[in-house]
């Protein structure tokens, strides 16, 4: 297990790679972007993505020499067993790449740190509004240097709700009766821009499926504020596969696990 001092190294450098990943992102955004797709049209990667993901697996393995790292554009440097021995750090250099790409905005950057399996550090960057959240479990969650409070536990019925636009068109797991249940639906395209409403108390709660990368970073900063990580029929979340994923209140959880039953 790493010690509370290289923790506190890791934090600080990894806050200020995020800052110099965000810097490299908007200079980028004014130059020709290189676009392709991946496993289909609305899937995309630029040269954005890559060369993100270049700069920050770069200064991590300086940060962090033991670093194996889990990527979205990129395979695993190394082979990471499924009981996440050691340091792992789980990266998503930019998340909402079809937002990127058509709007320019309602993206963010995210970056994770796994120690044997315990979610440790997690930082999710906005970019275009200039926010940084960020959370070392047991140690607070902040959005820059602000520390964020504890959302409050509101039910679905209360609480507005993203639903991953596929699955509710699905009805997977009832995302239909969801949606209806909750006080609205909302859609933002970006796994780490709907986590931040969370996050903010703005959503109750947000359901998709998830890749590693999506979901990684979110669940250090969402469990420090007290928010439940689970997958929407209440099983523990294997971060290193694809799931279903709730990240909720509490009440908002309990509502939706008695309709996913």
């Amino acid at each position: 297990m790493v010690n509370s001092e290289t923790l506190e190294r890791f934090d600080q450098k990894v806050q200020e790679l995020l800052w110099s990943a965000r810097k490299q992102t908007i200079e980028l955004m004014n130059t020709p972007l290189k676009v392709d797709t991946k496993s289909s049209a609305n899937d995309l990667v630029t040269n954005v993505d890559r060369q993100n993901e270049q700069l920050i697996r770069k200064r991590l393995l300086e940060i962090d020499p033991s670093a194996r790292i889990v990527g979205e554009e990129e395979s695993f440097n190394h082979k990471i067993d499924p009981d996440l021995n050691g340091n792992v750090w789980i990266i998503d250099p930019i998340d909402g790449t079809l937002n990127f790409v058509k709007q320019r905005d309602h993206f963010a950057i995210m970056v994770a740190l796994y120690c044997d399996g315990v979610p440790t550090l997690g930082y999710i960057m906005d970019v275009m509004n200039k926010r940084l959240y960020h959370a070392w479990r047991g140690h607070g969650a902040y959005v820059n240097k602000l520390r964020l409070k504890e959302p409050a536990n509101s039910s679905l019925a209360d609480s507005l709700i993203a639903i991953n636009g596929w699955q509710l068109i699905k009805n997977h797991c009832h995302q239909q009766e969801i949606a209806q249940q909750a006080a609205g639906l909302r859609m933002y395209g970006s796994a780490g821009i709907e986590i931040i409403h969370v996050l903010n108390g703005q959503l109750g709660g947000y359901t998709s499926r998830l890749k590693p990368w999506d979901i990684a970073a979110g669940m250090v900063i969402a469990e420090e504020l007290g928010l439940l990580v689970k997958t929407i029929d209440d099983q523990p979340l294997n971060v290193l596969s694809s799931n279903t994923v709730l990240v909720a209140t509490k009440k908002v959880c309990q509502d939706i696990w008695q309709i996913t039953k």
